[in-house]
């Protein structure tokens, strides 16, 4: 438990002393702690079958894979001779660059880091490796989404579903959004969802409908996950009148919100709680977009709040770690070279 509270107590230190600023300096630290874990996570030894299993494929294999990116990243991994700490580094990289992004993008960066370490970091890009790369860039390109940069918005969910195809599900806060111009980018949206789901989805459908749906696989603490996003989506939509937004933002956060609250009615109809869990991981932005912002009022950071946030933050990092079911999997916290280095 000490090197989760080391990196948690890194950050936060940060925040409580008004330090918005987050240094591209403490990006590598926060790759290495997720990407060089060793046997840490619920799926770990079943990631090592998938890289053996990649590892020797050929490149045409590789690219008829489901999820192609993140075949190709195990095999090359395995020509470098990286091995499976390789694949786990990699992805990581690419998670924390788009977390980074996003946090570096709200008006208290280090803060919205703070919020993400208890669970997107600590649980999901270190337990769900494949969708965590996923969120990465699905955290990317809704900051392109905000701008209305919508090539480049398109480009990072396709690349994002390369990973992990439920990412695609982020094409509907862009169809969600247009308004001026709808003509063209209703059809244009709807067009490259089409292609999206019959390229990259389609000959999985009935495989996930299978273990999410029929198999009715349950997800331990799903409820409360989903009440993680749910909390801040009604804050939000209380506060937002008071938040310094665009009219993009507004509207983008707003059909965020309503989907995180629709997330809590969807586990009351919805018979697997694991579809419902997975789909929600893609909105836990919220919550580092809305904490970060509700300390700031008219330009001024209000300390009190801060310490709120971040003892909101350290509760569900300290719950997680000593009552969730599977936490036993990510503890002790080991790191790979130096477990190399003892062995």
């Amino acid at each position: 438990m000490t090197a989760y509270m080391a990196l948690f107590g890194l950050f936060a230190y940060r925040a409580l002393q008004n330090r918005s600023r987050l240094g591209w300096g403490l990006f590598l630290p926060v790759v290495f702690f997720i990407g060089l874990r060793h046997e840490v996570g619920g799926d770990w030894f079943q990631y090592l079958e998938i890289y053996e299993f990649f590892a020797e494929k050929s490149f045409a294999d590789l690219l008829q894979d489901s999820e192609p990116g993140y075949a190709l990243v195990n095999a090359m991994s395995y020509q470098l001779g990286w091995g499976a700490h390789g694949t786990n580094l990699i992805c990581s990289l690419v998670f924390t660059w788009g977390l980074w992004r996003f946090c570096q993008a709200q008006p208290l960066p280090v803060l919205a880091l703070v919020v993400a370490i208890p669970y997107l970091i600590t649980v999901v890009a270190m337990g769900y490796t494949r969708q965590s790369v996923a969120i990465g860039l699905g955290m990317a390109a809704l900051l392109s989404l905000e701008r209305l940069q919508w090539l480049q918005f398109i480009g990072l969910v396709l690349l994002a579903a390369l990973f992990h195809k439920t990412a695609v599900v982020l094409f509907g806060v862009g169809i969600l959004l247009t308004s001026g111009g709808w003509w063209w980018r209703v059809p244009l949206m709807g067009l490259v969802g089409f292609l999206a789901y019959n390229a990259i989805l389609a000959d999985s459908v009935d495989r996930y409908i299978l273990n999410y749906e029929l198999a009715s696989y349950q997800s331990q603490g799903a409820a409360i996950r989903v009440a993680m996003n749910a909390l801040p989506s009604l804050v939000f939509l209380i506060l937002r009148g008071r938040m310094s937004l665009s009219k993009t933002q507004l509207r983008m956060w707003s059909l965020i919100a309503y989907a995180s609250l629709a997330m809590m009615l969807a586990l009351l109809v919805v018979n697997s709680s694991t579809a419902v869990d997975r789909l929600a991981l893609y909105l836990i932005p919220i919550q580092l977009f809305v904490w970060s912002r509700v300390p700031v009022r008219n330009g001024v950071i209000r300390p009190i709040w801060v310490q709120g946030v971040v003892f909101y933050s350290l509760s569900v990092l300290l719950v997680w770690l000593m009552f969730a079911a599977h936490a036993y999997a990510w503890l002790p916290y080991r790191f790979y070279p130096l477990t190399w280095l003892l062995s």
